[in-house]
C-alpha cells in the first residue's frame, strides 16, 4: 500500500493505491497542512502500513510570509553585509520601486570571526538557530565544524555550516542557502514532527518528503535542510510527466501544472526533466539541484481586475482555498479563471468538486457582470477575456522554458495535468504551434501521483579546486562514492543507479553548463559536449579556448517500484451543454472520460468531463484515447 499527498494552494491532492485498487480525492488545504493530509489520507481508506509520500508547501510558505526562525550569522571579517550586498544586481533593472526582500537574518545578528568574543557574544544571544558561513568552506569546512563545536560545547544551540548545506563555491549564493535552510528548519521540523507523529502508526509505516530535485526522501533529511524542499509539491507533477513522457516516446515534452494559485511549467527531455543546479524563491538564491520549473501567478483561483489604466489583468493574487472563486459558494465575490470557466459554459453548472465543492452558476456570473460593468463589455465578453489574458501569462511562461533556452517549442508535446490544465491547453498548444497536448491519467491529481512514482534520490556535489577538466574521472569516482555512501546512511540499502553530471565553463564565464559524464570516453568527449550544449543554449561555441571545470555531481536513485494503475472503465455516457466556443455559444456534447475506450477519437469542439479535471477539445482538435487510457489532442 502507497498514498501519495500533494498540498496545493485551494486542494490538497490524494492518491491511495492498494493493489489493483486506486482511490483519488481532493479535500481542502488547512492552515496547518498536517491536518488536511492526515484527513485526506483517513478519507481514502488507508490504514496501518501504507508508505506515505508527501510534497508540501510548508517550507516554502514559511519563506514567503516571512515566518521563520531567529537565525544568528557567523561569518569571515569584512563579510558581514554579504547576504545583504548580494551581487549588486537588480531584480528589475529600470524600476526604481522594486525593493529586494526583507534580510532573513537582521544586520545586529551578523557577527565576524575577527571578534574575539564571537562566540560568547552568539551564546548571550540565544538564537533559534546560528549559522556558520565562512567564504572559502566549500574548500575545507573544517574552520565552520570548529566553530560549531566551540557553539556546542557552550549550549544546546541548533548550528547549521555552510559546506554541509551547499558545498559548492559562490559564497554569497552558499551562505544564502545555509542562511535560508537555518531560517526554516526550527518550522519544517515541527511541521514534520507533527506530521510524522499523526501518520505513523495509525496510517503509514513510513514518510518521504518529495523534494525540489525531484526526488523522495526520508523525512529527516528534509528536515535538515529544508532548503531542498521549497519546490516540494510541483516536483512531483515534473516527475510524473517525466515517466509518462518515457513511456510514450516523446523525446521532448513540456509538463504543464495548472492548479488553484499557480501554474508551473517545466521542460523535459528524453524522458528526463531539465535540472537546475540553483534556484531563486521569494528573492532568495538557494544553491540545491531543482527541477527546472517557471511559475507564474496563474491558477484557477486567480483574481481578475482592472488596473488604473482601464486594462484587464489576472493574478498573480488569488482567492486561494478560502474562500475560494465566486463559483465555489463558499464566500467568494471576486472573478476568478474558473469563474470564467463557468460562465462559458466549459466547466459543469451543476459540477461538484473535492471536499464536496458545488459549483453555484450564479455566483460565478455575477463576480465576472462586476468586471463587465468597469470595463464597460458583456459579461461573455469578459469571461473570454479572462481566459484570453490567463492564457498569455502561460504562453510566456512556457516560452521561458523552452524557446528562451533554445530549444524549439513546436516539437514538443504538452503535457496537461492539474484540476485547470486540460481546460487551457489546446488554447496554448495553438498559440505555440506545438505537437499535441498529452492529458495524462488522474490529471486533477497527478502532482500526487507523481509522488509515488519518484526515486528515492541523493545528490552530492565536489568542487573542482583547480579547475582542471582533467580531473573529471578522479572528482567523478570521488562523487559517486559519496553518493553512494550517504544513500547507504539514509536509506539503508544500495542506490540502483547513480549519474554524474560535470559543472564546466568557458574560462573567464561567470555560469556553467551541465554535461553528463561518460567515463568510457574520457575527457576529450566531455568538452566536445560542452562545445555542442553551449552552441545550443547560447547560439555560439569557443572552439579550442579553455574550459574550466567547476565541480562535479553525482546523483543516486532507486526507483519507487510503485505502479498507479490507470482508473477503472465505467459506461459511456453523453450529454449536450452549451459552450462558448471561441466565437459564439455552440451545444455540444459533454462526455464521461471513463467511458471512453481505447482507441476511441472524439471530435471537438467537445468536453471531457473526468472527476478532479474538465478537458476542453476546441473546434480544429481532435482526442484520440491512447493504449495506456491517455487522452492526445491533436489539430
Amino acid at each position: 500500500m502507497a498514498i501519495g499527498i500533494d498540498v496545493g494552494g485551494t486542494f490538497t491532492d490524494i492518491v491511495f493505491v492498494d493493489g489493483p485498487r486506486v482511490t483519488v480525492g481532493k479535500v481542502a488545504t488547512t492552515p496547518d497542512q498536517s491536518v488536511g493530509v492526515i484527513a485526506g489520507a483517513r478519507s481514502a481508506g488507508a490504514v496501518g502500513q501504507a508508505l506515505l509520500v508527501h510534497g508540501t508547501t510548508a517550507a516554502t510558505n514559511a519563506l514567503l510570509e516571512h515566518k521563520g526562525a531567529n537565525v544568528v550569522m557567523i561569518t569571515d571579517g569584512g563579510f558581514r553585509d554579504l547576504v545583504e550586498i548580494g551581487r549588486s544586481d537588480r531584480p528589475s533593472l529600470y524600476d526604481v520601486s522594486v525593493r529586494r526582500p526583507p534580510q532573513l537574518v537582521a544586520r545586529e545578528d551578523r557577527f565576524e570571526v575577527t571578534d574575539t568574543d564571537v562566540i560568547e557574544s552568539v551564546v548571550e544571544r540565544s538564537p533559534d538557530v546560528v549559522v556558520i558561513a565562512l567564504k572559502d568552506a566549500y574548500r575545507d569546512g573544517s574552520a565552520e565544524s570548529r566553530i560549531r563545536d566551540r557553539i556546542r560545547a557552550m549550549s544546546d544551540l541548533d548550528v547549521v555550516v555552510s559546506h554541509e548545506i551547499a558545498n559548492e563555491f559562490r559564497e554569497f549564493e552558499r551562505a544564502s542557502t545555509a542562511v535560508t535552510a537555518a531560517y526554516l528548519r526550527p518550522i519544517v521540523d515541527r511541521y514534520l514532527n507533527r506530521l510524522s507523529t499523526a501518520a505513523t502508526p495509525e496510517i503509514a509505516s513510513e514518510v518521504l518528503i518529495m523534494r525540489s530535485n525531484g526526488g523522495v526522501a526520508p523525512v529527516t533529511m528534509a528536515a535538515a535542510n529544508p532548503a531542498t524542499i521549497l519546490l516540494s509539491g510541483p516536483a512531483g507533477g515534473v516527475a510524473a510527466a517525466a515517466e509518462l513522457a518515457t513511456r510514450l516516446g516523446a523525446r521532448r515534452a513540456v509538463s504543464f501544472d495548472m492548479g488553484g494559485t499557480s501554474t508551473d511549467v517545466c521542460r523535459i527531455e528524453d524522458g528526463e526533466p531539465v535540472i537546475a543546479q540553483h534556484t531563486e524563491v521569494g528573492g532568495y538564491p538557494c544553491l540545491v539541484p531543482t527541477v527546472s520549473i517557471h511559475t507564474v501567478g496563474a491558477g484557477g483561483g486567480s483574481i481578475a481586475w482592472v488596473d488604473p489604466g482601464g486594462s484587464l489583468r489576472v493574478g498573480p493574487q488569488s482567492a486561494g482555498a478560502v474562500p475560494g472563486p465566486a463559483g465555489y459558494g463558499r464566500g467568494g465575490e471576486k472573478p476568478t479563471v474558473t469563474d470564467a470557466n463557468i460562465v462559458l459554459g466549459r466547466i459543469a453548472p451543476d459540477a461538484v468538486f473535492g471536499d464536496g465543492v458545488a459549483i453555484d452558476f450564479e455566483k460565478a456570473e455575477q463576480a465576472v457582470a462586476q468586471l463587465a460593468d468597469r470595463l464597460g463589455i458583456s459579461v461573455i465578453e469578459a469571461a473570454a477575456g479572462i481566459t484570453e489574458v490567463v492564457e498569455s501569462h502561460m504562453e510566456r511562461a512556457i516560452g521561458a522554458v523552452s524557446v528562451s533556452e533554445g530549444y524549439d517549442a513546436r516539437a514538443a508535446s504538452l503535457i496537461a495535468f492539474g484540476g485547470a490544465g486540460a481546460l487551457h491547453a489546446a488554447a496554448l498548444s495553438t498559440r505555440l504551434g506545438m505537437e499535441s497536448v498529452i492529458v495524462p491519467n488522474h490529471a486533477g491529481v497527478f502532482s500526487a501521483v507523481g509522488l509515488l512514482l519518484s526515486p528515492i534520490r541523493i545528490d552530492v556535489t565536489i568542487p573542482s579546486l583547480d579547475l582542471d577538466p582533467e580531473q573529471v574521472d578522479s572528482l567523478a569516482r570521488h562523487a559517486a562514492d559519496q553518493a553512494s555512501t550517504d544513500f547507504s546512511r539514509a536509506v539503508g540499502s544500495v542506490p540502483r543507479s547513480i549519474e554524474l553530471v560535470a559543472l564546466a565553463r568557458y574560462a573567464g564565464q561567470s555560469h556553467e553548463l551541465t554535461v553528463a559524464i561518460d567515463a568510457a570516453r574520457g575527457v576529450d568527449r566531455l568538452l566536445a559536449e560542452f562545445g555542442a550544449e553551449h552552441r545550443l543554449r547560447n547560439g555560439f561555441a569557443r572552439e579550442g579556448d579553455p574550459v574550466e571545470l567547476v565541480a562535479v555531481r553525482a546523483t543516486a536513485t532507486a526507483p519507487s517500484g510503485i505502479d498507479v494503475p490507470a482508473p477503472r472503465s465505467g459506461p459511456h455516457s453523453k450529454r449536450h451543454r452549451q459552450v462558448h466556443t471561441g466565437e459564439r455559444f455552440e451545444e455540444v456534447v459533454v462526455q464521461a472520460r471513463s467511458g471512453l475506450g481505447v482507441d476511441s477519437v472524439i471530435e471537438g469542439p467537445t468536453v471531457i468531463e473526468d472527476g478532479g479535471s474538465t478537458i476542453w477539445v476546441p473546434p480544429g482538435y481532435r482526442a484520440a484515447v491512447l493504449g495506456g487510457g491517455e487522452l492526445e489532442l491533436r489539430r
